[in-house]
């Protein structure tokens, strides 16, 4: 039987500095409780979660470690979390998700972030949760 995973909410802080961040890196946990190796991608806050959304698809490696895994680290901002990967609690926040990754990395031009928005995004898309 696997053991329980308990969850807790983001701070104020953590959910600023690690939403503020421009990039996040992300590790997911192997069998043996070790971290993969560590991949650098975006991130955005929306309300009071965190998500990040594979450019390339399910088939991306990290990506489907992550969700084979459930859990792993990140860091940004100076901060690092052990973290659970689950969809998103709300099919209704993708709107909200591709609001803030348009408002955060627009800059980059429409080909990178179209890569992280619209319906094949949301597919892809994980929640950050703070493991206890």
């Amino acid at each position: 039987m696997e053991p329980e995973v308990v969850t807790t909410s983001w701070t104020g802080e953590e959910l600023t500095t690690i939403g503020r961040a421009e990039e996040l890196q992300l590790a997911s946990r192997r069998s043996d409780g070790t971290p993969s190796r560590w991949v650098t991608m975006w991130v955005v806050r929306a309300g009071d979660e965190l998500y990040v959304r594979s450019a390339r698809g399910p088939a991306n490696a990290w990506y489907a470690r992550a969700v084979c895994a459930g859990a792993g680290c990140i860091r940004a901002g100076g901060l690092e979390r052990d973290v659970v990967f689950t969809k998103p609690a709300s099919p209704d926040v993708h709107a909200a998700i591709d609001v803030a990754y348009h408002t955060k990395y627009d800059r980059y031009g429409p080909t990178i972030v179209g890569s992280v928005v619209g319906e094949k995004a949301h597919g892809v898309t994980l929640r950050l949760l703070p493991q206890n």
